[in-house]
């Protein structure tokens, strides 16, 4: 151990900063953070951690065995630049006891998948590109108590704004300028009111996070929804970058005197915010996805679709993980609820992009998640559910060429679903995790807490609380 402290205290004393900020990911996927002093960075912090109190995080430690290590990786140190003085490092969970990386730690999950691909001899590299959808308000309002409950939500581009001028904080600010009902992609400025706001976020991702962005834009909904797609990356890498991704995101917007929100679905009959997830395998630097097969895909891919097909259901569970999720989980709002593999349909849950006939770009693209879920998690869960498929040789089925949409219920009724509720896909996940097992890479533990915690904090808090529009329903009944 010698000198392991050595890099990030280069990057504090250029910089001229003096605290470094540990950031790590609690189980249902927020980022949690401590800082220490410059004076406290030195080889032991690096390479031994710091001790917290991980019965105080979500989904962590109970109070009797509470003591817990923080280690930070020095490779994801970035000036933060939202903090002033300040040096933000991504860190690891371990255990004191046993010196173990910590099951729960949902970065350790991730690390633990890559090695799963790489012990299967399958492949090596799993890529990930997620399109992390958002919304930006200039204002939200949202509570409950035992006699009331409310949510509103307000943007200067929302299309109930076209009447009487638009007031806030005493300025006008209805100007006229919105999209059209759900015509949000792709309408120029002045009708797109995000464009400044978005670009200055893209600088942020690339000049301070050191992310590749490849565009951004408006998209369908009103009320300012947006996306910025990040090139692809190794599956912890990416994962890393949603945290820093999202962490910017909204640090920008504030700073603007806005609001973003990753909720799927804020707004009432507009379309919902998801997180398409573009992933392949690749071996000594050759793509597998590639061949001869349907859309150009090699059998290994249709057999790792299979997987995602087969197992969609509980993976829903993870990768669309709020009562919120199955709000926009419906029927005619280009999201997806049907299990099922398509060319350029992108009513498919998995979809084959064709833009480029390149193996590099051959990929498939799971669209039924949201960015609600946790990135590591998520994409372990994936990727196991995909190398089963490959394991088990599983048969995606025959691909679809019409828009699901449009099929009566009678033929959707042939085709697997995504889960209707929250419930559902936990209920679906306790059945089905065998295959988030192998090589250790979920535990049995990640699973229970996982799920009983969904069940505690998110179905349970929705289920017990009457609904407003229950009063228009049957208030007078």
């Amino acid at each position: 151990m010698a000198n392991e402290a050595a890099e990030i205290l280069k990057l504090m004393k250029d910089n001229g900063c003096d605290i470094l900020d540990l950031k790590f990911t609690d189980l249902p996927g927020t980022w949690q953070h401590f800082s220490v002093p410059v004076g406290q960075v030195d080889d032991d912090l690096i390479c031994k951690g710091v001790g917290f109190d991980g019965s105080s995080i979500r989904g962590f430690q109970s109070i009797d065995e509470s003591d817990m290590l923080i280690v930070p990786d020095p490779q994801t140190a970035k000036v933060d630049p939202f903090y002033k003085g300040t040096v933000t490092c991504i860190a690891d969970i371990r255990d004191p006891i046993s010196g173990e990386s910590y099951s729960r730690d949902p970065r350790n999950v991730a690390k633990k998948a890559e090695e799963y691909l790489k012990a299967t001899g399958i492949g090596d590299t799993s890529f990930w590109g997620p399109e992390v959808e958002f919304f930006i308000f200039d204002s939200v309002q949202f509570d409950y108590g035992s006699n009331f409950g409310f949510h509103k939500v307000d943007s200067d581009e929302g299309i109930w704004n076209s009447g009487e001028p638009y007031m806030l904080d005493g300025e006008t600010i209805n100007k006229g300028y919105r999209p059209r009902h759900k015509e949000g992609y792709f309408p120029a400025s002045p009708m797109d009111t995000g464009q400044d706001l978005r670009s200055e976020m893209v600088r942020s991702l690339v000049n301070d996070f050191g992310l590749t962005i490849e565009a951004q834009h408006h998209e369908v909904a009103t009320g300012g929804q947006a996306e910025i797609d990040m090139k692809y990356d190794s599956l912890l890498t990416t994962a890393d970058s949603v945290m820093m991704y999202k962490y910017a995101v909204r640090n920008v917007a504030k700073r603007h005197g806005k609001v973003v929100t990753f909720m799927p679905k804020p707004l009432f009959e507009d379309n919902g915010t998801g997180m398409h997830t573009h992933q392949s395998i690749w071996k000594d630097g050759v793509p597998l996805f590639a061949g001869d097969g349907y859309a150009g895909l090699s059998d290994l891919a249709l057999n790792y679709i299979g997987g995602l097909i087969k197992h969609g259901k509980s993976l829903m569970a993870l990768a669309a993980p709020t009562t919120n999720s199955y709000k926009r989980l419906t029927p005619g709002f280009e999201a997806p609820t049907i299990l099922a593999l398509s060319a350029r349909n992108r009513s498919a849950a998995c979809r084959i992009p064709m833009y480029f006939n390149d193996p590099k770009a051959k990929r498939v693209e799971f669209r039924s998640a949201d960015p609600t879920c946790n990135p590591y998690l998520t994409f372990a869960a994936m990727l196991m559910a995909g190398l089963d498929g490959i394991e088990n040789g599983y048969d995606p089925g025959e691909p679809l060429q019409q828009d699901l949409f449009e099929l009566s219920a009678e033929e959707t009724s042939a085709f697997p679903q995504v889960p209707s509720s929250l419930e559902e896909a936990l209920e679906s996940l306790e059945e089905d995790h065998e295959y988030l097992l192998k090589g250790g890479v979920f535990t049995e533990d990640v699973i229970k807490n996982w799920i009983s915690y969904k069940r505690e904090h998110d179905v349970d808090p929705v289920r017990l609380r009457p609904h407003p529009y229950e009063f228009y329903l049957s208030f007078d009944a």
